[in-house]
């Protein structure tokens, strides 16, 4: 009997914390880390009497979104109360975007392998924040802290056009490079400014109705969200395999175990008895604030991308890789101009020696202890063949550590490359004179020992010597 073939369906609900300075519906500060329930407004609380008003800052944020996905900005959307009942939501009730959001239709171009998808986004609506939850240090009780509520947000929602985790992680990377890019969201996932909800179902290959979805909420790394995804996909075929169906249902990720778990059934949205919200207006947007805001968006990851490959000769991959954050491309650019070298040099040192260095001390590229000076100027001495391609990376890790230019660094390690051809070919004369057993094997036909010849030139010259002047005057010594 044939074994089922199963193809996995995949949506996302993203949450981005917009990156303004008070609150969706009130004046409320949205700075992180205050002492609890020190920045939650008698609005936010939802006290009787209190009145709403629309940030107008959020809503340039959302069509600055919108733009950038390519998608509709609605000319007119409307503001609903979604009502559930939680402790961290002191209103009972939730203002959101239902029937009509403010941002629909968009588009996002991702990156898999060697392939390229394209991933529908279903719509993106504003919202306020609910609270948060604590667990800990209450000995068996929940405290809450009402500093996030009314926090705005944009619930970016995809369309399950995604087909494994790595689609889904590829997506997640690039909405949130997408936007800090137009710096409208920090993305700091460990405060919880962007999180998502991740929607999973499988069906049998070549079945065109969807299968029953799980949603796991509050993923806040992508690793974590490669793993939920993955587990829930595995969890959910063994469980139709073994003659079991898929529940409809919220399930909570749990990363020391590896594992997702059930929450509760999943809420239908006739459950949160949505209904336009009677103290807010309907959001009204005219053209001339879209162009305003068109005006002022940057260059965008795509485009910056296409430009590298066109202006720097870079390959797709390097090009979407540079321009994963905005940070790390402008980088790559000081890097060019100060070096004056060729980019791809510039992109294999930025993505390969800096990266690894970044990464080994858990530092962000804006807060590398070399700048983009600093490298430029040790790519500039191996162009110039001041040092060789092997000596230059102990002076990336020297500049590293000492936070030195290259030139003092070279300097005071003598660590100048050797190309004086006389001064070579003396040492070769040592070399080959203190070798004669591996001479005379070399001449009899054992041209492999030329790689020992070369190497002890270097170790004689501590990697100094020129590595091209070594292999063509040894070639020549040997030869005679």
């Amino acid at each position: 009997m044939k074994e089922m073939e199963w193809e996995v369906v995949i949506g996302l609900e993203i949450h981005a914390q917009l990156a303004t300075r008070s609150k969706i519906f009130s004046g409320a500060s949205t700075a992180y880390g205050a002492a609890p329930n020190t920045q939650a407004c008698a609005i936010d609380l939802g006290l009787p009497g209190v009145l709403p008003v629309l940030n107008r800052e959020a809503v340039r944020m959302a069509i600055k979104l919108g733009l950038a996905i390519e998608a509709t900005i609605a000319r007119r959307s409307i503001f609903a109360r979604k009502n559930y009942f939680y402790p961290d939501l002191p209103k009972g009730y939730q203002i959101s975007q239902y029937e009509l959001p403010v941002v629909e239709k968009g588009r996002l171009r991702i990156l898999v392998g060697d392939g390229e998808r394209i991933i529908g986004v279903t719509r993106a609506h504003l919202e306020e924040d609910a609270g948060k939850s604590l667990h800990e240090d209450f000995h068996g009780l929940t405290g809450i802290d009402l500093n996030r509520a009314g926090t705005p947000l944009l619930e970016i929602v995809s369309e399950p056009d995604m087909r494994s985790a790595a689609e889904a992680v590829a997506y997640m990377k690039k909405l949130h490079a997408l936007v800090r890019y137009l710096e409208i969201c920090d993305g700091n996932m460990q405060e919880g400014s962007f999180r998502c909800d991740a929607n999973v179902s499988v069906r049998p290959k070549g079945e065109t109705s969807l299968g029953t979805r799980t949603e796991t909420k509050n993923l806040n790394s992508f690793r974590f969200v490669e793993k939920a995804i993955n587990y829930e996909i595995e969890r959910q075929i063994d469980l139709l395999e073994s003659g079991g169906t898929v529940a409809q249902e919220t399930r909570l990720y749990d990363s020391n175990k590896n594992e997702t778990r059930p929450m509760r059934s999943k809420e239908e949205a006739n459950d949160y008895r949505y209904f336009p919200d009677p103290d807010l207006l309907p959001l009204e947007i005219d053209e001339s604030l879209i162009e305003e805001v068109r005006r002022e968006l940057p260059e965008l990851p795509d485009e910056k991308s296409a430009r590298f490959q066109s202006q720097y000769g870079l390959s797709d991959y390097d090009a979407a890789t540079l321009t994963d954050s905005r940070e790390l491309a402008d980088f790559f650019e000081a890097t060019v101009t100060a070096a004056g070298a060729e980019p791809k040099l510039c992109a294999n040192w930025v993505m390969g020696d800096l990266a690894a260095a970044l990464n080994r001390f858990g530092l962000t590229i804006d807060q590398s202890p070399l700048n983009a000076e600093h490298l430029g100027g040790l790519l500039t001495r191996i162009e110039d063949n001041t040092i060789s391609g092997k000596i230059a990376k102990q002076v990336f890790n020297l500049m590293w550590d000492k936070r030195r230019p290259a030139d003092e660094v070279i300097e005071r390690q003598g660590l100048k490359q050797i190309t004086d051809s006389a001064a070579i070919e003396k040492i070769i004369d040592e070399v080959v004179a203190n070798n004669p057993a591996q001479l005379e094997q070399y001449c009899s036909g054992k041209e492999k020992l030329f790689g020992f010849f070369v190497g002890q030139v270097m170790r004689a010259t501590q990697g100094k010597a020129n590595p091209q002047e070594v292999n063509k005057l040894l070639k020549q010594k040997l030869t005679r």
